[in-house]
């Protein structure tokens, strides 16, 4: 698939001018996976930017996109868990990250990077948070399996402010960008599957469905907020 979550560029481009401009010499875009957000980075900033991810196939796709897109002199990759960034790079002016963080935990991989992050360098991480208190009970179910560690907007503005960052914009990632590119896409394929001989496919493309299904009918209820942060 092109893209492998909730995302368009249009948003990433959207997010990078909520940042005070400034040049930026180090970017790093960890779990970037197959890097479309990176090639947006590059695009735009017309700047070097590091694609770290522990797969190296989504790797390797990157690089083709990158040479497809004419700017694989801008698009670095670097096979390596995203926790270990700090072992690798240093004084990095921003760190990007989309959908990613959460593998390791929003506000530990804050903590974890920011040894790595230059004094006033910028962070910014989109995170899948609960967007208002009262709940769809069949959303906080399944999420209460698939993510359970989600939390509240404020909550995710605490943890960061723990962590040492100072939280300057939020925005929201709205709902043509959960469904252009991705869930169009995933919804025909994950069908398709549920006839699959294996059951473990069939209970992934059952699962699949059911996220769709819930987004449609709880949307609102959470989505994707980038939050765009100064390391202080």
């Amino acid at each position: 698939m092109g893209k492998l979550g909730p995302g368009s560029d249009e948003a990433t481009t959207h997010v990078l001018r909520l940042l005070p401009d400034r040049p930026f010499e180090l970017i790093v875009d960890a779990g970037c996976g197959a890097g479309r957000q990176t090639l947006a980075l590059a695009a735009t900033l017309h700047k070097a930017v590091h694609g770290v991810d522990s797969h190296q196939p989504f790797l390797d796709e990157l690089q083709r996109r990158a040479r497809d897109a004419g700017v694989e002199q801008l698009v670095h990759t670097h096979c390596l868990d995203m926790a270990d960034i700090p072992s690798h790079f240093s004084d990095i002016d921003l760190l990007w990250s989309e959908g990613a963080a959460y593998n390791i935990g929003f506000a530990n991989a804050l903590t974890v990077w920011a040894p790595a992050i230059a004094v006033d360098g910028y962070v910014v991480v989109s995170e899948l948070c609960w967007l208002r208190s009262d709940v769809d009970e069949d959303a906080r179910r399944f999420f209460g399996a698939a993510y359970p560690d989600m939390q509240s907007v404020d909550a995710v503005v605490e943890a960061a402010t723990r962590a040492g960052y100072e939280v300057l914009a939020m925005y929201t990632l709205p709902r043509r960008a959960w469904f252009d590119d991705y869930y169009d896409v995933l919804g025909p394929r994950a069908t398709e599957l549920q006839s699959h001989p294996d059951p473990a496919v069939r209970e992934f493309a059952q699962e699949t469905l059911t996220e769709i299904d819930i987004f449609r009918r709880c949307d609102g209820d959470y989505g994707y907020v980038f939050f765009a942060m100064r390391r202080v």
